[in-house]
């Protein structure tokens, strides 16, 4: 997907449409080219691009490693992955120990991975999990003209789900005198399941006779 030059506003800009109902620049997980895109960005996105902004925290929130298993890491770059060989002594060649040297170098080596695993560790177990949101807007249309809309929107209401927060509504006409029921909600991704919502908005059959999934946004 080519969004054009991410050191711009503009591209920037192509990058977070892209990323409204998308998790990342290719497939459903990090890839070579999510790596390629964040190289590319000056800085981070500001809070009005917020797509663009939420995949570039959770791509710089991968270490070094993580990185490594799809693409070259621009934490790491430039950075040496053992530690620098000792020099040998130019003037008494009987007193160099081939041998001994890169067992030094080996445990020196090991002893800092283990380090950076261990501080690696310790950080990812402080960080807290994200947690997947949407926003919905729901189309929830009456049988006539006579249903009264006020009621039908304070039954909608009364579901309460776990990650389930109602926003804004407003009425829209759909022609002959009846109006349908244009209604916000956000939702955690892993606890609501939208057909289920949808579900149990129409078991207020006397007052709905659909409802449709107007828009769907990752935020």
């Amino acid at each position: 997907m080519a969004f054009g030059n991410l050191k711009t506003e503009q591209g920037v800009n192509a990058l977070n449409s892209f990323l409204e109902d998308k998790s990342y620049v290719s497939g459903y997980q990090p890839s070579q080219a999510d790596v390629d895109a964040f190289n590319q960005i000056a800085k981070a996105p500001s809070s009005s691009q917020a797509n663009a902004l939420r995949w570039y925290n959770h791509i710089k929130s991968f270490s070094a490693e993580e990185l490594k298993s799809f693409g070259a890491s621009p934490l790491s770059a430039g950075k040496p992955t053992t530690a620098p060989a000792k020099a040998a002594p130019a003037d008494d060649d009987d007193d160099v120990d081939l041998f001994g040297s890169d067992e030094e170098e080996d445990a020196e080596a090991d002893k800092l991975r283990e380090e950076r695993l261990k501080a690696y560790a310790e950080k990812k177990s402080k960080k807290p999990e994200l947690i997947a949101k949407s926003s919905v807007i729901l189309d929830v249309k009456p049988w006539d003209d006579e249903t009264n809309m006020k009621e039908l929107e304070s039954n909608v209401r009364t579901i309460v789900m776990d990650g389930l927060l109602w926003g804004a509504s407003k009425l829209v006409p759909v022609g002959y005198g009846i109006n349908k029921l244009q209604i916000m909600c956000v939702v955690e991704d892993a606890k609501v399941s939208i057909d289920e919502l949808t579900e149990k908005i129409q078991d207020f059959e006397d007052f709905v006779q659909s409802v449709d999934v107007a828009a769907f946004n990752k935020i």
